[in-house]
């Protein structure tokens, strides 16, 4: 089955991304060599994490390309809006199937793309995949409200979409984001120009294509490649009118603010700093297996990480223990499925060292991985810190654990309050009462109980908070569906005597 029609970029770099992986294409090498007009002369090289291997060359979409993919999202938006909803949600129920039977080649590029492990690369896939099928439910959960406020009079309330929409993607999970917005963003009935990272975009442009599979006709769906020039471009853009972004603080205040001063919707998760509370009375296998699977699972490049340990009390006594278990983890490049083990991280420039402060009480920096002497290593490290330090106060976004002291579980929520962001947090403990003090205190929108990565499934929206988040309306769930979504308010007045066939009427009206 061809492509579908995509801007000229983003079908050459998925030529060269699907042919290494089997390709789901058999056609899409042939047509990308008979392009040869418009073609960007900005190259970026998609490296092996694990070898420095470069895998494809991403190039970077011209503005003459950028234009044509919000025309083309722009002119399908005309017929697209105006399918019926079981015809959208006929695509979201097919495009899950496809997911599933591709879902090997998808982990595989997130494998040699990203650097994740296997298991890890399939968990990507499928936290979005579970919110493809939630959006299986769009004509239930795009019902208006409608009640006869007069006499013969009506109101009713229609969600309507809001147009061309836009999705800025992480490289850190690069199947699971493109799929918060794809099947929401298109069941409601808008159309979508999606960037996903230059760094591994392979998972994305496989998804796109499986979404022509799904029947979605061409120009719904667009996908765009580049670095800043081509985010600002969306965020410029008069005819997009919404944007998704997730990723880290700097580029995400950027877009927020950019886009909102040309009138956009955006919704931007940004950077976060979650604290894991360890109370003495926890299950303490439990929560520091928990802990070094948060702390170091997909080399500590994931939003919601458990990158602050507080041991409160008796619990400080854990500490040569969790580092003990760490040191055991494994450091490798994932070959196999059955393979356990912390991957690289995403380039070399995320390896460098930095004086951060605080006291190392388990140094990964330096990390050897034999066979593979070029790869981003970083080992599981360890930092016992106060909250006055540099490493303590900002996301390192590696496998990087801090491990704060506190007498008291109300010393822990002081901490916790404290910290500008607001992500997500969790607490180990075997007392209801603490738990529920802990829950109802806390300062930030998304907790664990014993649960060391609170992230709500998708019949649930997004939740994180403080300076963890810019905009109004979060991702998912009820939040993602009114994000793309406009209300229509309606009041109809039809009397009933004025229905064809009624009998003349002499008496004084008497209502209005």
């Amino acid at each position: 089955m061809p492509l579908a029609k995509l801007p000229r970029a983003a079908v050459r770099s998925f030529a060269t991304s699907s042919a290494r992986l089997g390709s789901l294409s058999a056609t899409a090498q042939s047509r990308a060599e008979k392009i040869s007009q418009d073609k960007t002369q900005t190259y970026i090289d998609v490296c092996d994490p694990a070898t420095q291997t470069v895998l494809t060359k991403v190039l970077e979409t011209t503005s003459s390309e950028f234009e044509q993919a919000v025309e083309a999202a722009g002119q399908a938006f005309k017929t697209w809006s105006r399918t019926s909803v079981l015809t959208r949600q006929r695509f979201v129920t097919d495009l899950q199937h496809q997911l599933r039977q591709n879902n090997e080649a998808i982990a595989n590029s997130i494998v040699l793309e990203q650097g994740k492990t296997y298991a890890d690369a399939q968990g990507d896939l499928l936290r979005g995949l579970q919110v493809v099928e939630t959006a299986c439910n769009i004509p239930t959960a795009l019902l208006g409200d409608t009640s006869e406020v007069s006499k013969d009079m009506d109101t009713y309330v229609r969600r309507l979409p809001l147009g061309v929409c836009a999705s800025i993607a992480p490289f850190n999970f690069p199947a699971m984001i493109p799929l918060w917005t794809i099947p929401v963003a298109l069941a409601t009935g808008n159309t979508l120009v999606l960037k996903p990272s230059e760094r591994d975009p392979g998972a994305a442009m496989m998804i796109a294509e499986l979404c022509q599979r799904a029947g979605l006709p061409a120009g719904v769906l667009n996908v765009v490649h580049g670095t800043v020039p081509t985010v600002n471009a969306i965020c410029d853009h008069p005819s997009i009118k919404a944007v998704s972004f997730v990723g880290g603080d700097r580029a995400g205040k950027h877009i927020y603010e950019r886009g909102r001063a040309t009138g956009k919707r955006v919704q931007a998760n940004l950077g976060a700093k979650n604290h894991a509370v360890l109370m003495p009375d926890a299950n303490k296998n439990h929560a520091l297996n928990s802990i070094l699977g948060a702390a170091f699972g997909a080399a500590g490049q994931r939003c919601m990480a458990i990158s602050v340990a507080v041991l409160v009390g008796n619990a400080q006594s854990w500490l040569p223990e969790l580092v003990e278990r760490a040191q055991k983890l494994k450091v490798i490049k994932a070959l196999s499925k059955g393979q356990t083990c912390i991957g690289p991280v995403i380039s070399p420039a995320a390896k460098q060292p930095e004086e951060e402060g605080g006291m190392i009480v388990l140094d990964g920096r330096g990390y050897d991985v034999p066979g593979y002497p070029d790869g981003n290593w970083v080992g599981p490290t360890i930092i016992e810190a106060i909250t006055t330090m540099r490493c303590y106060r900002e996301e390192i976004f590696g496998p990087v654990l801090i491990v704060i002291r506190a007498d008291t579980l109300d010393d822990a929520l002081a901490i916790v309050n404290e910290n500008k962001y607001g992500n997500g947090t969790a607490i180990f403990t075997q007392s209801g009462a603490t738990a529920r003090k802990y829950e109802r205190e806390v300062e930030v929108g998304q907790v664990g109980i014993n649960v060391p990565i609170p992230v709500p499934l998708p019949m649930f929206s997004w939740s994180g908070n403080k300076a963890s988040f810019l905009g109004d309306v979060p991702f998912y769930g009820r939040g993602g569906i009114d994000f793309y979504t406009q209300n229509k308010t309606t009041t109809a007045l039809w009397k009933a005597e004025d229905a064809i066939g009624n009998k003349a009427s002499v008496d004084m009206p008497t209502h209005h």
